[in-house]
Formats: structure tokens, C-alpha cells, sequence
């Protein structure tokens, strides 16, 4: 199979989870990140801990994490795996009235864990919107993306931003 190639279809096109059982098992690491866009003032509520519904970044990283474990959930054709760490991680941009947030997953497995970083980051950036939409609902999520990953026959992949 050329690198070209959808690894979830067969011959004949149809959608199937991917074969990894012949895959060694690996320390297999994935960092993805996003942000959400806000008013300034909704920014300033979330950074003071004074939005209505509380400790908004605590609430999203719970989210994150509990995201990622249920990933093989969510996706159709991923595979559920036992995660061995997930850390969420939030960056406050004054400058920007931007929140950033930072997932890193890992596993040690037969496939890897971009899917369950990917869908952490979005989850915890869809917490935050839910959790601020009372005051403003113009929230932009944005640039949600994987930027690294480690490990596998691939091995190791960095965003070139």
C-alpha cells in the first residue's frame, strides 16, 4: 500500500477498522492543540474565576481527559486503547483574548493516539464555549490540529508550524 492510500477502506471500498494486531507495541505519543477566540471581557471573567458556572479551565481539562479515554467511542473506526497519560494544558492570551489549550496523550500500543488528542483538545475547547456562551456567544474555535507524534512504524512527525 502506497503512503497515498485511505488505510480504513478495503479492496472493495468498504469502510473497516484497520488491522494492527501484526504491529509491535510501542510507546506511542501524540501532542495536539487549538484555541478558542472571545471578547475581551469574557476572557477576563474566565481568567478571574468569575464566570457563573465556576472554575471554567478545571471543568474543560476534566472534559479533555474524559474525551480522550472515550475516543474509540466516538470515532467509528478507531480503536479503543488504554491511554497511559493525558495532560491538558491551558495558555491564557491577554493579547489575542484567545485561550489556547495543549493535549498530550499517551499509550503504550499497537496504534497511535492522535485521534484521542485531537478529540480532547476539541472537547475541552467546546467545554469552555459551552461554559461562556451565556455572555457571549460569538466564540471562535480555531486552529485545531495535530502537532506532533511520536513512535510507530512512522515514527516521529512534527507540524512544520
Amino acid at each position: 500500500m502506497s503512503a497515498q492510500e485511505f488505510t480504513h477502506f478495503d479492496a472493495h471500498g468498504q469502510a473497516h477498522m484497520v488491522d494492527v494486531s501484526a504491529k509491535h507495541e510501542t510507546l506511542r505519543q501524540a501532542v495536539a492543540s487549538g484555541r478558542i477566540v472571545m471578547l475581551p471581557a469574557t476572557l477576563a471573567m474566565l481568567r478571574d474565576g468569575s464566570a457563573k458556572k465556576g472554575d471554567v479551565l478545571g471543568i474543560a481539562r476534566i472534559a479533555g481527559i474524559q474525551a480522550a479515554k472515550r475516543t474509540g467511542e466516538l470515532i467509528p473506526l478507531c480503536h479503543p486503547i488504554a491511554l497511559t497519560r493525558v495532560a491538558v494544558e491551558f495558555v491564557i492570551d491577554e493579547a489575542a483574548s484567545a485561550v489556547t489549550c495543549t493535549v498530550t496523550a499517551e499509550t503504550v500500543g499497537r496504534t497511535g493516539v492522535e485521534m484521542e488528542a485531537l478529540t480532547a483538545a476539541s472537547v475541552a475547547l467546546l467545554t469552555i464555549y459551552d461554559m461562556c456562551k451565556a455572555v457571549d456567544r460569538g466564540m471562535c474555535i480555531e486552529a485545531l490540529r495535530l502537532r506532533e507524534k511520536i513512535g510507530g512504524k512512522s515514527g516521529h512527525w512534527r507540524s512544520a508550524e
